[in-house]
């Protein structure tokens, strides 16, 4: 029998199109795998979202960060994916490899997280496996939400002059990433306190994504990196997007960061683990759109537009390139 090859360099969504989608071809509502979660019709009118993640120990969150936010993350960052649909969450299911030998008052501990943000996104523990490994600690959510058939916000429908904007701030949760692992020592309490709670526990932006529906041409969340997923976008809409790196909201923090010399502004537009709401709309819907800002209190920043062609530009204020090394996370 002739050995299968490896394949050191496929990344991780080549290997979603080549060797999962084709799995996915005859289920109209998986939407080819190229979205933040599948549409299931449950009723007449209505449709189900259904999203997972996965989050690692030493990949996705430090192993000696506290139970109760590794839970919330997880959820979280799951709640994220139904945001970026703008679907009302339902309810969940989970998975959690736990090393042999966990404590138990870890597993009170993080069972307790989990309790907190049921209460606060009003969802419930619906199903799920636990198991043991001798590997390191993994868990998985699976999110289910609803949206009204049709309504659903999605990666595919971005249009040519389209304005691309993004909620809060970018860059703070690998800020918060290399404050935990050491960098920055100079950075002043207030910053590195801010920047590490971004990271350890992400805000999901439910109510956004839901007045999104009906507004945004398009929407994805931002967890593999600005750049990264708005390339996403481009990618599933068959167009090109220009980013003005000048206009990239960063938070007090980020800029203190930056001033100090200890990150570059790459690092943090790449970055990813933010979970922010990214997306586009035409310049006729701006009016509307300030609406919701001012009744969720969130900052919506335009910082770029939607362009015939491929791929993602990085320009400064001068319209030089400025394009980081890296576009984003990449697991493979």
């Amino acid at each position: 029998m002739a050995e299968r090859q490896s394949r050191p360099n496929l990344g991780e969504f080549a290997m979603i199109a080549r060797y999962f989608a084709p799995l996915a071809a005859k289920f109209p509502g998986a939407l080819n795998l190229k979205d933040d979660a599948a549409l299931i019709a449950v009723s007449p009118g209505r449709e189900l979202a259904v999203t997972t993640d996965a989050i690692v120990a030493g990949v996705h969150f430090l192993p000696d960060d506290p139970p109760d936010l590794i839970a919330r993350k997880l959820l979280r960052v799951n709640l994220s994916d139904l945001a970026a649909m703008g679907a009302t969450p339902l309810a969940y299911l989970l998975i959690a490899a736990f090393p042999k030998n966990t404590p138990e008052d870890w597993i009170a501990a993080f069972t307790e997280g989990l309790a907190a943000d049921q209460a606060a996104f009003r969802i419930d523990l619906c199903g799920g496996d636990t198991v043991a490994t001798t590997g390191p600690l993994t868990l998985a959510a699976t999110a289910l939400g609803a949206i009204d058939a049709g309504k659903a916000l999605r990666r595919s429908t971005a249009g040519e002059g389209d304005i691309v904007y993004v909620s809060g701030s970018i860059g703070d949760a690998v800020l918060g990433l290399a404050v935990l692992r050491g960098s920055l020592p100079g950075l002043g309490t207030g910053a590195r306190d801010w920047a590490v709670g971004r990271y350890r526990l992400p805000q999901p932006r439910v109510e956004l994504g839901r007045r999104l529906v009906g507004l945004a041409t398009s929407a994805i969340d931002v967890s593999d990196g600005l750049v990264a997923d708005l390339g996403h976008v481009c990618v599933a809409s068959g167009v090109g997007a220009v980013i003005e790196v000048d206009s990239v909201p960063l938070s007090p923090a980020c800029r203190e960061a930056l001033v100090l010399g200890g990150i570059a502004r790459d690092d943090l537009i790449s970055g990813g683990d933010d979970y922010e709401l990214l997306f586009t709309l035409p310049a006729a819907r701006v009016e509307a759109l300030a609406a919701v800002a001012r009744e969720t209190g969130l900052i919506l920043t335009p910082i770029g537009r939607i362009v015939a062609g491929s791929g993602v530009s990085v320009v400064d204020a001068g319209g030089r390139d400025a394009t980081p090394r890296t576009s984003g996370f990449r697991h493979f």
